[in-house]
């Protein structure tokens, strides 16, 4: 299979869909593999790795889109890219469609095969190909809050960790997953009071276990969420509902009364946002101010720390790299119910129903889908 990684373009964005070991990997499975020329230099990947690899670089995406069977990137394809695609094509990336009504449209309009990382599943019932991007985001969150709270970023100057003889920030995190438990991990590990809200009991006996009482483990409820957030100087948005839009939990009456110059991180941008003041942000503009409250709301968390990134997120997706390549598309997806999870579009369907659900398309069965592709 010829195979394409073609530079990503998004804001501030510097990952890249395969390291040059991943490209040695699929070229050991006797598959050709494309790079854009320059594609990894930003984060410490030149072409004279990939050319060791076995890579064949290409100087325009255009060429890339044009030759290759399958497509392999970390974020959603723009607009442009999304033109480029054609039928039968495949594409293996992070899609975050829920929120996304334009890029549905034009991933359905190019008739192409689309497999989002995002809602790959595993046999614990776990997003394999999420988790490490949600691992990167998770203890970022806090990085990012920590910083933001400084009083020349716009927060309302408070230490994280305290001194002694002054009290730490409170920060209350919003979400036991991934990333609310990789947030845990640095807040407390910063010194800060934290609190961790979450709907399921044996998740907060288990968060409570693993933290040994250094975290308040309370079950959300409309009124714990207020009370908490009101007194927090950092919240952080991390819940999540696989491939569908996330809720939006903290409400503009809830951040009314929080105090001026605290901070909230949305890491559930990427579904729409679990903030109801959340809009995306980038890299090179990342914060705004609503309510007197600073919102970091950045799509691509991860693209900032983007060679930590890019290599625990090809450590996920190279396996499943390897087998659609191996197998071919169909094959790869009959075969396991996993990877037949990540497939949202196909040949101009929908086939992940909180997808079609939330943007109003009609759901196709991802094997009804696949059998008229097999025949």
């Amino acid at each position: 299979m010829l195979i394409g990684v073609p530079k990503e373009i998004k804001n501030h964005e510097y990952r890249i869909g395969l390291t040059p070991a991943g490209v040695r990997e699929l070229v050991a499975n006797g598959h050709e593999v494309w790079v854009e020329s320059e594609g990894g230099t930003a984060i410490g990947f030149d072409n004279d790795q990939y050319l060791a690899a076995g890579a064949r670089l290409i100087d325009t995406p255009e060429e890339i889109f044009a030759s290759a069977e399958m497509i392999i990137k970390v974020k959603e394809p723009q607009a442009g890219e999304c033109k480029m695609l054609r039928p039968g094509q495949l594409l293996f990336t992070y899609l975050h469609l829920a929120p996304d009504p334009q890029q549905t449209e034009l991933l359905v309009a190019s008739g192409a095969t689309c497999v989002a990382y995002e809602t790959v599943t595993d046999e614990r019932g776990g997003l394999p190909l999420l988790a490490p991007m949600s691992e990167v985001a998770g203890r970022m969150s806090v990085q990012a809050g920590a910083h933001h709270l400084e009083k020349a970023q716009g927060g309302l100057g408070a230490l994280l960790g305290g001194v002694p003889g002054v009290a730490p920030a409170k920060v209350l995190i919003v979400g036991g997953g991934v990333v609310g438990t990789q947030a845990a991990t640095m807040a407390v590990g910063m010194g800060a009071d934290v609190t961790i809200l979450d709907r399921s009991l044996p998740r907060l006996r288990q968060l409570d276990a693993e933290f040994g009482g250094r975290l308040k483990c309370v079950y959300s409820t409309t009124d714990a969420l207020e009370t908490y957030a009101v007194s927090a100087d950092l919240v952080i948005g991390a819940v999540l509902i696989p491939g569908a839009a996330a809720p939006k939990l903290l409400t503009r009456e809830i951040l009314k009364k929080m105090k001026d110059g605290a901070v909230v991180v949305d890491v559930a941008i990427d579904q729409g946002g679990c903030f109801e003041t959340s809009k995306a942000t980038t890299h090179q503009d990342p914060t705004y101010v609503e309510e007197g409250v600073v919102h970091y709301c950045v799509a691509n968390m991860p693209g900032g720390v983007a060679r930590t990134a890019t290599m625990a997120l090809t450590n996920a997706t190279l396996p499943f790299a390897v087998s659609l390549a191996n197998r071919g598309a169909a094959k790869a997806l009959w075969a396991d119910k996993h990877l037949l999870n990540g497939l949202n579009v196909h040949a101009g369907q929908v086939t992940y129903k909180a997808v079609a659900d939330v943007l109003g398309y009609d759901y196709v069965d991802p094997r009804e889908a696949l059998s008229v592709m097999a025949s």
